[in-house]
């Protein structure tokens, strides 16, 4: 009976191995007899060929390698290898019928039929329950899924790309639904429905914190800058949980610890686990250890630099908490470039290293050798410049603070980057400085590469000014090129890469208001010193639109002239500049109200001399540095001089030639506060004075305070337009004083922070939110730097390359201006082609 039962096995095994081959009958040739191919009477047979049916997208090639039947092979009908072809191509799960047939055997030679039924494949894959730009998003995530074959495994890498884009996120409850449907235009294919639920963000409802005993639970949550508790008064960080940012703040919170000298702090073990849906409860188990302290700290190794010296760069005592991180900073990473590597890398050695290596840790106290390996100074052989398809390299070279022949510099490097992005014909994040040295002859190439970006930029617009529409039209070329001006093979489409700047702008709303402007500037007069030379010329009209003939004509025209000569200097460091200008108006007022006269020309001759300094490290986002000016400008006391008798002069007559001395002081600092944040603060102050009581206060130079800052279409020409967000336009006024006259003092003051959204090459954009506060005066008895007119607000700036930097703000003004309608208040401002880096 075993014996039986045993063969029975072994006949049912058979059958079920061979299953799949038997003998076709789609050809003309005489099929195999029943016992030709029998399962108890397998014969011996070579493979004559072998035809692959019904396959659309895999390689027949491959499929016969995966088979291991291959025409030649020797092989028994049926058999092992006949049973092993058709398990190897089912263990690929690409097919939902695969069959094995004789085509046709002659003599001992044997043709075979593999007929394959491909499992389907993917046609197309739609998304449902998402927005418009989370569906974008996980499409573009989801393209290279389809042509895939649908299987479980499909399946699964979908609800894995899905749920780790919104798990990154916080949604950490996403549900996924996918269906399939058949694809009409294609029978072998499917439609993937994919049903998406992300739920609720997930939030932190607790963070539990045990093992720590130096540090309280408030410290440590403190740490984790990212990760809060979900609390209603936490206006910033609403508790939401993301596992990136998690996964940073542990790290920051080791590190936190250990920079208090806890060189052991870690943490043992952390678990996430639901509170409810919308919520999760952290667990985490610290280890502190002991708190150590800095013991003897001694130099190994240098020989440029005595031990006494490298300690007081250092700047580590004895008994001071051990901090990782404030060694790593005195040694290699200051920011301010006064650590030990910087002291030997700005002086030529290139290959420098320092190892600090802990060599007793005894009780408390951790004793330091501070190995150096100084290396050789390198001199700079040559420079490599790469990238300035338009911009002539004369240009860069001449911005550049490394010089063959000098010792290598790190600093140098630093400066020259600095100059690179202030030319602004560059993408100020693609600058890349890369030393090459070369050992053998102790010598070092710098190669510096830029990537060109659109510099040149089109103010066009429409305003409403004056209750008419006004229309602008700006080109400024910031890559110009004079020499080439008449070279038509230059044009593209004006000639450039000179560095020079022409400016032209016209603005008109027909016969009522017309302002044209011209400027060019070259900041290297000569080629050979950065002596910068600059000429401006406009040309504005105000009237009210009737012909000179008519008596009641009024209008005031303007004309002006600068020649500018500047200057860097190199004390008290290169980052100094002295500017001189001469500058020439003339005012003509024609029965134009307003003013100190109605008709008559008046004459504007003065000079001024500016003084200062600018170490911002990029033009539209600078994250660190100064930008410091200090400004004198005055004409002729004509008055002392001419014999005249003011008292007795017509008012036309007496501010014929105008005269005045202006003095002004702005600056603006920016630092970097946490992470991308950074904090701009302003301050400004100008005063017009007189020379002569009984000539008085020029009608002319004078400041005006509110809004946006800008120009653009104005009734009164002659005055400084300072912007005060949150007020109106020229609103700021001593109380009783009108809006049109200016006042000869003010100040202004700002707190800004700026977060940037993207610095790409195509365009630069950063919120900002601010604190600004400001105000006029008449007299200087009056004046108190306190009292201003407070405001705060948010807003945006976008810099395009064409278009120049653009912005709008919200603000609240919190003081009312007595008189002014609205109490002078104006929420929203927009600014247009704003001057990058200026005092606005």
């Amino acid at each position: 009976m075993k014996k039986l039962f045993l063969a029975i096995i072994f006949i049912n095994l058979c059958f079920s191995g061979f299953a799949q081959l038997r003998p076709s009958s789609r050809n003309n040739t005489p099929k195999a007899s029943d016992d030709e191919i029998g399962y108890l009477n397998p014969k011996e047979y070579t493979i004559a060929g072998i035809k692959i049916n019904g396959v659309n997208y895999l390689d027949t090639a491959v499929l016969l390698t995966i088979s291991k039947l291959a025409v030649g092979d020797r092989i028994m009908v049926p058999g092992e290898a006949t049973s092993a072809a058709v398990k190897n191509l089912w263990d690929q799960r690409l097919f939902e019928d695969i069959e094995l047939s004789i085509a046709k055997i002659q003599g001992d030679s044997v043709y075979f039929d593999l007929n394959l039924v491909e499992v389907p494949r993917v046609s197309s894959i739609k998304l449902s329950g998402l927005t418009k730009s989370e569906t974008t998003e996980i499409q573009e995530k989801l393209n290279n899924q389809k042509s895939k074959v649908v299987n479980e495994n499909l399946n699964k890498t979908i609800n894995a790309i899905i749920k780790k884009h919104f798990f990154e996120k916080g949604y950490l409850n996403t549900e996924i639904d996918i269906t399939y449907k058949a694809d009409t235009s294609d029978a072998n294919s499917k439609i993937v429905n994919v049903k998406v639920d992300k739920n609720n963000k997930v939030k932190v409802n607790a963070i539990n914190i045990e093992g720590n005993k130096e540090f309280n639970d408030a410290k440590l949550k403190k740490f984790m800058k990212k990760t809060h508790e979900q609390a209603w008064y936490k206006v910033f960080g609403s508790g939401k949980f993301i596992q990136e940012k998690y996964e940073e703040d542990k790290d920051k919170l080791v590190a936190k610890m250990r920079e208090k000298g806890y060189r052991e702090a870690e943490i043992v073990s952390d678990s996430i686990y639901p509170h409810d849906k919308n919520a999760i409860n952290i667990d985490m188990k610290i280890h502190e250890g002991p708190k150590y302290y800095f013991g003897n700290v001694t130099f190994v190794g240098n020989a440029k630099y005595p031990t006494s010296i490298l300690k007081q760069v250092l700047k580590i005592e004895k008994g001071e908490v051990f901090s990782e991180e404030k060694l790593e900073k005195t040694l290699r990473s200051s920011p301010n470039s006064d650590d030990v590597s910087s002291l030997y890398l700005n002086d030529g050695y290139l290959t420098f290293n320092v190892d600090p290596v802990q060599t007793k840790i005894y009780n408390d106290t951790i004793d330091l050798e501070i190995r150096i390996f100084e290396g050789p100074q390198y001199t700079i052989n040559k420079i490599i410049l790469k990238g300035n398809e338009l911009t002539n390299d004369q240009v860069v070279l001449r911005e550049i603070r490394t010089k063959p022949g000098q010792k290598f510099s790190k600093d140098a490097l630093i400066r020259s980057q600095r100059q690179i992005t202030q030319l602004g014909n560059f993408d100020e994040q693609k600058v890349d400085i890369k030393p090459i040295p070369n050992p053998a002859d102790g010598t070092v190439d710098i190669q510096y590469t830029v990537v060109e970006k659109p510099s040149d930029q089109i103010e066009l617009s429409g305003g409403f000014g004056g209750g008419r529409v006004v229309g602008t039209l700006g080109l400024t070329f910031n890559n110009f090129s004079a020499k080439n001006l008449f070279n038509l093979k230059a044009y593209k489409p004006l000639p450039k890469g000179d560095g020079q700047k022409l400016s032209i702008r016209g603005q008109t709303n027909g016969k009522f208001f017309q302002s044209y402007s011209f400027s060019f500037s070259e900041p290297w007069f000569g080629g050979k010193k950065p002596i910068y030379f600059g000429i401006s010329a406009f040309t504005s009209l105000q009237s009210n639109g009737l012909a000179n003939s008519n008596p009641v004509q009024q209008k005031i025209r303007l004309n002006g002239v600068t020649f500018s000569l500047g200057k860097q200097l190199k004390w008290p460091d290169d980052f100094f500049r002295v500017d001189y200008s001469a500058n020439l108006q003339q005012f003509r007022l024609k029965n134009y109200a307003g003013y100190l006269f109605e008709n008559g020309d008046s004459y504007d001759l003065s000079l001024s001399q500016v003084f200062s300094r600018n170490s911002i490290d990029a033009p539209i986002f600078p994250t660190s540095g100064s930008n410091i000016k200090f400004t004198v400008q005055a004409t002729l006391p004509y008055s002392a001089f001419n014999g005249k008798n003011y008292g007795n002069l017509p008012t036309a007559e007496r501010y014929k030639f105008t005269e005045y001395h202006k003095w002004k002081f702005e600056s603006q600092f920016f630092q970097r506060v946490y992470g991308k944040m950074i904090l701009k603060a302003q301050a400004q102050f100008g005063f017009l004075g007189f020379y002569s009581k009984e000539v008085g206060q020029a009608p002319f130079g004078r400041f005006r305070l509110g809004g946006d800052g800008l120009q653009a279409f104005d009734f009164l020409q002659g005055s400084e337009v300072i912007g005060l967000r949150g007020y109106a336009n020229n609103a700021v006024v001593p109380e009783g004083a009108p809006t049109t006259a200016g006042s000869p003092i003010f100040n202004k003051y700002v707190l800004e922070l700026r977060h940037p959204i993207t610095l790409s090459e195509s365009a630069q954009v950063f919120a900002l939110t601010f604190m600004e506060g400001g105000n006029t005066w008449n007299r200087f008895a009056d004046f108190n730097p306190f009292n201003v007119k407070r405001s705060v607000g948010v807003g945006a700036r976008i810099f395009l390359p064409i278009f120049g930097l653009l912005g709008i703000d919200y603000g609240y003004a919190f003081d009312r201006i007595p008189g002014q309608q609205d109490g002078g208040r104006q929420p929203f401002t927009f600014s247009i082609a704003q001057q990058l880096g200026g005092f606005n």
